[in-house]
């Protein structure tokens, strides 16, 4: 089975095209540039280095959020047209799931963490039981002091994964000492064959219903819906 993944949810743009439990290729970047011009001539070129035609792709898997509004929107998006065009299966990975994946060897929790502005983070919490990442605790939007307080009563070892994980490093350090534990920068990045590899195990997601997960609503959504709610 031919798996093509991609992922625009953040910075990180990563498109991976796997084949059984090889991977095939991969394109990485981490550059502040607009995705919905970069990703389909990154399609086209790694299947065309890969020799492979969309018409061998037997699925497509994308990182469905949370994470950058217009991010996973353009990843979304552009997983559902190519899915809907080429007649195959379509499943979403959450973006922080693939991100827990690079903590494979690591004994202990995995906190994946993208910054939500004003304290807040994305987050949740992973594990590897048995070779396989299974989550400890769904992903969330939450104050990054309440996270690493609900964290250390668990008093094991967490983790942290994510190119925003500086910004709140210190205060991860002030409140759970010893049992914070950060990751290489090798590691911040999400790897979109990882994604790849999550998604050929996950069911087929409904092709139409299909709908990205922001965990929380856009601030412009929230003052609309208040908008609304107050002229009732």
């Amino acid at each position: 089975m031919k798996v093509l993944a991609i992922d625009t949810s953040n910075y990180v743009m990563g498109i991976a095209l796997i084949e059984e439990d090889k991977v095939l290729g991969e394109y990485i970047t981490n550059l502040q540039k607009n995705h919905s011009v970069r990703v389909m001539p990154c399609i086209e070129a790694l299947l065309k280095e890969c020799n492979v035609n969309p018409s061998e792709l037997d699925k497509i898997v994308v990182a469905k959020g949370p994470g950058s509004y217009t991010g996973v929107r353009i990843g979304v998006t552009i997983a559902k047209t190519l899915a809907w065009t080429l007649k195959i299966p379509l499943a979403g990975v959450s973006s922080l799931e693939a991100l827990a994946a690079n903590g494979r060897f690591f004994n202990g929790y995995i906190s994946p963490l993208f910054d939500a502005r004003r304290g807040q983070v994305y987050t949740g919490l992973y594990e590897y039981r048995g070779g396989i990442l299974e989550a400890v605790q769904e992903d969330r939007n939450i104050l990054l002091t309440d996270w690493a307080e609900a964290l250390k009563v668990m008093k094991r070892p967490v983790l942290f994964l994510g190119n925003d994980v500086s910004l709140h490093q210190e205060s991860l350090k002030e409140i759970l000492g010893e049992h914070s534990v950060f990751g290489s920068v090798s590691l911040h990045s999400p790897r979109p064959n990882e994604l790849a590899f999550l998604g050929l195990t996950k069911p087929d997601d409904d092709i139409h219903k299909f709908v990205p997960n922001y965990i929380r609503l856009a601030e412009a959504e929230t003052k609309w819906l208040e908008q609304q709610n107050n002229s009732l």
